[in-house]
């Protein structure tokens, strides 16, 4: 089912499975979210929950058991409910259950609040662990951006920019397992900027994980049009296209990673995890 709030700048719908953006439209008829045209990829914006990326094998352990999990997780695909629709603010919430505990044996109530203030959509996570041990998990957000946005553009007329000068080794990630690998390549030198190429993603995504800035741009320098993602809270950062010359860019603010190529399957080691105690929820909203 979807849900939608507006007001005068955007129109924004989602929808239940997943608590998935489906699209954020401008006034002046611009989509700026990818339409999951399964020919590139059929994903939106899906939430990833209680890992980002991939877990070695699929499989890892934990002090509660046994963690069989898909790359990203398990909230995509579920249905959440939609605990509140309002004109300019929407709220939906998954928790727990039998199905979810058989791959994840921890008990938590997640919300997503998605919220219009002038141009910008605020997205901002809740989670509250409801069991009785302590929750590892991570999050985290992979919007997808049409690039071009407007007609005449190319995929190259975009830059992603950061707030900051960076100088970033990104590490290559193994293709068909989803693992993060020890090796490196240099993608930025003191600088804030780089223009899109298909063939950055030979490798899968740029995963920057010691960045300075908290705040990005992907924008056209011929229209000018982009948007802006900040990403406070959220540690590591990812830009992925499929490489088949997809028309979109995934910009990915995520608070851990896939498996390290040098870690071990234990799921509390895993880079970035945060443990949550019993009855309590995230000291934020995670943003």
């Amino acid at each position: 089912m979807l849900a939608f709030i507006e007001n005068e700048t955007l129109k924004v719908s989602a929808d239940s499975l997943g608590a998935e953006l489906h699209s954020i439209k401008s006034a002046d008829g611009i989509d700026y979210l990818w339409n999951g045209d399964p020919e590139y990829w059929k994903g939106r914006s899906p939430i990833l929950f209680p890992i980002v990326g991939a877990l070695r094998g699929g499989r890892a352990v934990s002090r509660e058991g046994e963690v069989t999990l898909p790359r990203h997780g398990l909230a995509r695909s579920y249905e959440w409910i939609i605990e509140n629709a309002k004109k300019d603010s929407m709220t939906f919430l998954l928790k727990s259950d039998d199905r979810t505990r058989r791959s994840y044996p921890y008990d938590f109530a997640l919300r997503v609040c998605y919220t219009l203030d002038g141009n910008s959509l605020k997205t901002a996570f809740s989670i509250r662990n409801t069991g009785k041990t302590e929750m590892p998990y991570c999050i985290g957000g992979h919007p997808a951006f049409n690039v071009p946005l407007v007609d005449g553009e190319d995929f190259t007329d975009y830059k992603v920019k950061f707030e900051k000068p960076e100088t970033a080794d990104c590490p290559f990630v193994d293709m068909d397992s989803g693992i993060i690998l020890d090796d490196r390549r240099r993608v930025l030198e003191n600088r804030d900027e780089f223009t899109l190429r298909h063939d950055l993603f030979v490798c899968d995504a740029l995963v920057f994980d010691n960045l300075k800035s908290r705040s990005v741009k992907l924008y056209s320098e011929k229209s000018g049009r982009g948007v802006q993602m900040d990403f406070d809270g959220m540690n590591y950062f990812a830009v992925w296209s499929p490489v088949k010359s997809s028309p979109f860019v995934c910009l990915e603010p995520w608070t851990g990673t896939a498996t390290l190529e040098s870690e071990d399957d234990v799921f509390e080691n895993k880079r970035g995890m945060r443990l949550l105690k019993p009855g309590r929820r995230t000291p934020f909203p995670l943003r």
